[in-house]
């Protein structure tokens, strides 16, 4: 992982898969940052393990969406209002412009709220094993790619950077954050998946499943935060493919970063040092990643 680099006024605290974390620099020492710096790098991660090399453009392509769906979610698509963490209109650090947001420092919930509207992934690994997805049965005869009955919330607790995410039931984020605020969590993800699975089908898009995460503010409202719905938390299928494909390839054909993760489980078998990407799947990742954002936002 290449180091961060400095930016005027900023500290660098924290840098995660993708993302570096920067308080001011003027913080006092002990002192909660009420706000910080989000920079997006091109870093590129699969199945829990950093890869190489970077995918270019892709810290821009992701906070492009990004603010794209927390602008609509906090109302502009004319449904109610979702507090994100976004600070509008804060000055950004010309070096990382465009990769880059200010937000507000929350006290973040140590949950990833995955919502899956689709079978695929380890889903549908499950489903052979057992008919059912992190616990919730469902129906009999389903197939990979196919639409599930309902949306199903199927939380993960957080790993440490390196360890494995951890699925989890909803008796135990109950036990993690409490009643109250797993509740808000469980409705809030669900309401926020369909209401950007019905914008994505208006632009022939499927959105298959996403991820989400949360904070609470000062006032102990529970807020959006991180990336929401990007290429890197979501899996978007071209809806027409998906209506007429014959096989599960063709019918999830992905705007995300499946085909690295096609690659590496053809080509690693998760032990040791992944391999390097080859140039194409680089390439062909960077082509996806802009075709969504453009999609979309058009």
């Amino acid at each position: 992982m290449t180091a961060p680099r400095e930016l005027a006024g900023w500290t660098h605290i924290y840098s995660g898969k993708v993302r570096d974390l920067y308080v001011p620099a003027d913080l006092p020492p002990n002192t909660r940052a009420d706000r910080m710096l989000v920079v997006t790098s091109d870093r590129v991660s699969s199945f829990d393990v950093m890869l190489s090399p970077a995918i270019p453009g892709k810290g821009e392509l992701l906070t492009t969406l990004s603010l794209w769906w927390f602008d609509r979610l906090s109302g502009g698509d004319g449904g109610p209002g979702i507090p994100n963490h976004v600070i509008a209109d804060a000055d950004v650090p010309a070096e990382v412009a465009g990769r880059a947001m200010v937000v507000r420092g929350l006290q973040m919930l140590p949950v990833e709220c995955v919502v899956r509207g689709y079978l695929t992934g380890s889903g549908w690994a499950e489903y052979q094993a057992s008919q059912t997805v992190c616990g919730i049965h469902l129906p009999d005869g389903l197939h990979n790619g196919d639409r599930l009955p309902a949306p199903i919330f199927t939380p993960a607790f957080k790993a440490p950077m390196g360890e494995h995410d951890e699925n989890i039931s909803f008796d135990r984020v109950v036990e993690l954050v409490g009643v109250p605020h797993a509740e808000k969590v469980r409705a809030l993800s669900l309401q926020v998946y369909q209401r950007a699975a019905d914008t994505a089908a208006e632009r022939g898009l499927i959105l298959a499943d996403t991820k989400f995460e949360f904070g609470l503010d000062d006032d102990d409202t529970v807020t959006l935060a991180d990336e929401v719905l990007t290429a890197d938390s979501s899996r978007y299928w071209d809806a027409e493919t998906w209506r007429t494909g014959s096989t599960p390839a063709e019918r999830m054909a992905s705007f995300d970063k499946q085909i690295v993760r096609d690659w590496l489980s053809a080509n690693w078998d998760k032990t040791g040092t992944p391999p390097e990407l080859p140039a194409d799947i680089v390439a062909r990742t960077a082509t996806r990643y802009r075709e969504l954002v453009e999609r979309l936002t058009a």
